[in-house]
């Protein structure tokens, strides 16, 4: 249950902002939505399934103190992915099938190699299961979208979206900052390193932030669409 529990909040907190959800959301400006969360859902439970086995199969052949630490810091690196954002670059564009196919291939390619995915491959490295991690970020692949097309298309209501990223990507900096803390040789750690982190985390977390103030709204990715 914990390891379904933390994968469900993780990847909903990841999700936001993500270039698959701003993806879905594009589809959502042309395709009936309950046709972009069928597909949101097959692609995301296949997609997962495979990173979620990767994952498992990785925790039996490296170290358990090396996974620990990896994972950790993996963490931290999708906070900072987080507080950067995503843009689409016409993957809404890339498939001509029907509307259910379309979302399908299209969602499962821009998820390879995609924050919420390699978030699973650490999750299902961290617990050492497959099922429920599998469970748990396909069900908050599904709720995030679900928030972002159903709350912002069908209901016409405001997401506060940079404040939903800023703390996931705090979150996701603590996690992986307090593994790092508890894995890392006692040797290691020592004031002079301790600061070294927190002075290159708060510097890069300052830079993306400056580099990457925002991203498209949810109206800006519509009439992005409606241009030829």
């Amino acid at each position: 249950m914990k390891a379904f529990i933390a994968s469900l909040i993780f990847v909903v907190l990841a999700e936001m902002g993500d270039k698959t959800q701003l993806l879905a959301m594009a589809f959502a400006c042309k395709f009936r939505w309950q046709t972009v969360m069928w597909g949101v859902l097959t692609a995301t439970a296949v997609n997962h399934l495979l990173a979620a086995a990767a994952g498992n199969y990785l925790a039996v052949i490296v170290p358990l103190t090396y996974i620990k630490i990896a994972a950790s810091a993996s963490f931290i690196i999708f906070g900072l992915w987080t507080i950067r954002g995503d843009t689409l670059e016409d993957e809404d564009k890339r498939y001509n099938f029907s509307p259910f196919w379309t979302v399908t291939v299209a969602f499962f390619m821009a998820e390879m190699g995609d924050k919420t995915q390699l978030a699973t491959i650490s999750l299902a490295v961290q617990y050492n299961t497959i099922i429920t991690v599998w469970m748990g970020t396909t069900l908050g692949m599904v709720l995030s979208n679900a928030i972002g097309i159903i709350a912002g298309n069908v209901m016409g209501r405001h997401i506060p979206e940079q404040a939903i990223k800023w703390c996931a990507a705090l979150i996701f900096i603590v996690f992986g900052a307090y593994g790092l803390y508890g894995n890392l040789p006692e040797n290691f750690l020592n004031m002079w390193t301790i600061s070294a982190f927190i002075l290159i985390l708060i510097s890069a977390i300052y830079m993306i932030a400056r580099l990457y103030p925002g991203k498209p709204s949810k109206k800006q990715i519509c009439e992005t669409l409606k241009k030829p």
